[in-house]
């Protein structure tokens, strides 16, 4: 599965990578050191927990690990005017009568709260490839329909 990110969002993920194999790596390790001087590891809780704690960060470490592998770079050269990944679009929502901006990223930099959703989103695959002035309709969860006219697209990254 490709995993798209922007090459600020590379850059922090191989950040983070580093300070999990470097820090957080050492730190479990110690934990369970520490664990270990307490005795009994049958009835040991301390020791269950670095254990556990340490395989959290080991899966962690591979799926940063596989991101960073299977990653291709959001780029700007899409066409003008068009929805692509790395798109920030203002979309016109017809039920609540409000416009939203949405910047439109790979599902491993979204961040909803902040107005970044990702493209394999409902929404976010709704608009790849549309045009200002087009129309698109997201089928929610619920069953409802929203739709949304796009006002205005733009490629910042």
């Amino acid at each position: 599965m490709t995993h798209f990110l922007t090459a600020e969002g590379k850059k922090q993920l191989e950040e983070k990578l580093n300070y999990y194999k470097s820090t957080r790596r050492l730190e479990a390790s110690e934990k369970i050191a520490v664990a270990r001087e307490f005795g009994d590891l049958s009835e040991n809780s301390e020791y269950d927990s670095a254990k556990e704690e340490q395989a959290k960060i080991e899966a962690e470490i591979r799926e940063m690990e596989d991101i960073l592998l299977n990653c291709q770079i959001i780029d700007s050269n899409s066409t003008e005017g068009e929805v692509a990944i790395g798109s920030t679009v203002t979309v016109y929502d017809e039920e609540f009568d409000e416009e939203l901006k949405l910047q439109i990223l790979g599902s491993t930099e979204s961040n909803p709260a902040k107005g970044i959703i990702s493209n394999n989103s409902p929404l976010g695959a709704a608009l790849i490839g549309k045009r200002v002035g087009d129309k698109v309709t997201v089928k929610m969860d619920s069953g409802d329909n929203i739709v949304y006219k796009i006002l205005d697209v733009r490629h910042e990254i």
